[in-house]
Order: structure tokens, then sequence, then C-alpha cells
């Protein structure tokens, strides 16, 4: 963020998770889901860039939908449709998985979504410059030092 002059600073990461039809839980490869892509571009701009890049490094196949469906029902429609384990977005992590679905973990590689705070590197007011401060001072590395964690190649925390 250099360019823009500004800071991020790590608030968290979600490890994703796949939903799939069937009873087995066990760990899925990142090479066997399938990740959404959905063509409202302004509405899912972030996501995509980042399933595009998931599936680029992984193997992870794509599936183009054109309504809205990567959280909510119409998520739980498409891996009902697919029959495929599909990654789940990090917008939809608080939503129950349907009694007739279940969530996997993924793994070879373990995909997260970082958060980050993001502030004027330069703030000259102490408050928000305390605020920052102590909005991130207790964040951990939250997994993303874990060697299995895959992050895309633009994530500000990816290690190299």
């Amino acid at each position: 963020m250099r360019d823009e002059d500004l800071d991020a600073r790590l608030l968290g990461a979600d490890r994703l998770y796949a939903v799939s039809t069937g009873t087995s839980t066990e760990p899925v490869h990142t090479r066997d889901t399938v990740v959404l892509i959905d063509a409202d571009e302004v509405s899912w701009s972030s996501w995509n860039r980042w399933a595009a890049a998931l599936a680029e490094e992984t193997g992870a196949g794509t599936v183009a939908v054109s309504d809205g469906g990567i959280t909510g029902p119409a998520f739980f429609d498409h891996v009902r449709r697919l029959r495929r384990p599909v990654v789940n977005c990090p917008k939809g992590q608080t939503t129950p998985v349907p009694a007739d679905l279940v969530a996997r973990p993924i793994t070879r590689p373990a995909p997260y979504w970082t958060w980050s705070l993001v502030s004027r590197r330069n703030e000259r007011r102490p408050a928000v410059r305390a605020l920052v401060a102590a909005l991130t001072r207790s964040v951990d590395g939250c997994g993303l030092d874990n060697p299995d964690a895959w992050l895309p190649p633009d994530d500000p925390y990816r290690v190299t």
C-alpha cells in the first residue's frame, strides 16, 4: 500500500473451508475443490480476484455464477448442484451449514482470507494512532505462519 501512502495492519484471518454434499467431514485437498466466481464484478471484485488466484496457484476449479450465490441460500444450492466441495466465502463464515451438507477443512494448502485495518501512514492525530495500535496490538499470526497456509500473491501478509 506504499503507492497510496497507507498502512495496513492485520486484524485477523479466516481459514476457509469447503461445503459439500455427503457425510464425510474429512479434509479435502484444495485441488479437489471448486470456487465460485460471480459475474457481478462490482460487488465481488475482491472475492473474484482471490478465487482466481486460488485456482491458478492450486489447481482448484472455478465455476462462474451470476446470481450472487457466493453466500447464503444460493451458495448452498450451488453446492448441491455441483456435488463437489465448494470453498466458502469469508462473508458466509457465520451462516450455519444446512443439515444436508457438511463443512470440510481444506488442506494442501489451507486457504486464508485476511482482514486489515488500514490507516494513513502519516496520521498525525494521536487518538487515531492510539486506536490503531490498541486494535492491532494483540493480533497474533492468525495461523498464517503455518507452512500449509495459502494467501494470494498480492496479500500483504503472504510469507514468501
